[in-house]
Parts: structure tokens; sequence; C-alpha cells
């Protein structure tokens, strides 16, 4: 029943660890993929954080796959390639959906946002009689500014309510002062039935509150209070010695 009276669009992601080929091969070999059973999601938002390399970004581009999304970025409609890179994860992952249906939807990942924005810009070259791809967005080209600017018109102008989103490290090109504004978006956003998934190192995002938080550690997922996230602790004990552990790190 939960599926009918939810408020998310997806409930939880499943590995279908029967089709796994072998887990000693990448990228099953990955410490966010080899225990992975089930993997359950807030109704408005969930982080993922863990250490480079751990599989972080690996899992939201096959959860972005499975759910239809283009690997490189974009939305359901989007369908260029510049580079086959992404894994075969998504296809032994399985979304249970509730009953609602998002109307809107993106995935943003912060490696390959360039390729998205230049595919926009191409699409808008070709005659058509609908509107500019482009004025979905702000309607200023977002090759015309900068990395953190145009970041920020995708969530202002693009993303919408009852959709659901995925993003890479969306804090990679935004300054603290924007990261507080993402989370006023964020907010926004999720009080209008929209879903996130998130995978990201910033303290700053995984503060949003009564979000759930994954840390990937040697054995796989596990759900953490946004205080024993190591992001978390290394940041609040560099800001409250900062010169004693300059010290420490600098010795020789």
């Amino acid at each position: 029943m939960r599926g009918l009276d939810a408020e998310h669009y997806v409930l939880e992601v499943i590995l279908r660890r029967e089709k796994v080929p072998s887990f000693a091969r990448y990228p099953f070999s990955l410490p966010a993929v080899r225990s992975l059973q089930r993997l359950e999601l807030h109704p408005k938002v969930t982080f993922v954080v863990g250490e480079n390399g751990s599989g972080k970004s690996t899992l939201l581009e096959a959860i972005a796959a499975a759910w239809g999304f283009n690997p490189e970025g974009g939305t359901k409609n989007f369908r260029f390639e510049t580079h086959r890179s992404h894994s075969p994860l998504h296809e032994c992952l399985t979304l249970a959906k509730s009953v609602r249906r998002a109307r809107n939807g993106f995935f943003l990942r912060a490696e390959s946002f360039f390729n998205v924005a230049t595919e926009i810009h191409r699409l808008d070259q070709e005659p058509a009689a609908a509107p500019r791809v482009i004025d979905s967005y702000g309607g200023v080209s977002l090759h015309e500014q900068s990395h953190g600017e145009s970041f920020f018109a995708l969530m202002a102008h693009r993303f919408g309510g009852h959709g659901f989103y995925v993003l890479d490290e969306p804090e990679a090109a935004l300054s603290p002062n924007r990261q507080l504004a993402m989370l006023a978006r964020l907010h926004q956003l999720a009080g209008q039935r929209s879903q996130f998934v998130i995978a990201t190192h910033s303290p700053i995002l995984m503060a949003y509150p009564d979000a759930w938080i994954y840390q990937i550690g040697e054995d796989g997922l596990e759900r953490v209070a946004y205080e024993d996230t190591e992001h978390y602790r290394v940041t609040r004990a560099f800001l409250n010695h900062p010169q004693r552990q300059l010290d420490i790190l600098l010795e020789d």
C-alpha cells in the first residue's frame, strides 16, 4: 500500500543481484554497489555522500539512466552521446515507483554539463516552429554564462514542481552564497512535490532539514545523521581551529 499514498515518485532503488555478472568487476566492485540490496529514498531529498572513487556518481548515473534520462545529462528527451562512458549498472537496477507520475525531471551531471549546453545550442540552430529550447533555461545561452551562473539558471528556470531530479555534485561550480541560494530553491521545489537524489561533497547542501543522508563506507551505504558525516566533522574541525589544522597538515 505504500506506493498508493506515497508523496514521492521513486520509493527505492533495487539492485537485481542475480543479474550482476561479477562483484569483482567494475562497477559492481565499488563500495556503493557491492553490498547494495535496496536503497530507500526520502520523499523529498536524499543525499549520497562519500570519498572520491566510492561509487556515488556511478550509482547516480545508473539511477538516472534507469529512469530514462540521458546518461550524459538532461531530460528524457535528450539523446545525444559525445562519449560512451556510462557503466552497465543501470541494467541491473529496478526503480520501485509509486503511483504518482512526475511531470518534470532532469539529470544534472557536473562533469558533462558543458555537453548539455552544447546540445541545447545545437537544437536551437535547427529550424523549428516550437519555442527555442534555451527559453526554458532563462533565455540566455548557457555557454555565455559562467559555470556557476548556468547551473543556477538551470535550477531557477528549468526545474519545476512535480519533478524527479538526479543531481551529481551540483555544488561543483557554486560559491558558498550560491549554495545557500540553491538550498532555498531546493526547499521551494520540494514544497511543490519534487523529489531529489543528490550526490554531493558540500556540507552546506547536505544540511537540508529532514533529508536522508547515505554515507558510503567500506561496507557500503549507511544512513547517517548530518553531524556524523565525515564532511561535517572535517569541515567543523578545520573552521574551529584552522591554524592548528594547518600546522598539522603542513609540518615537515
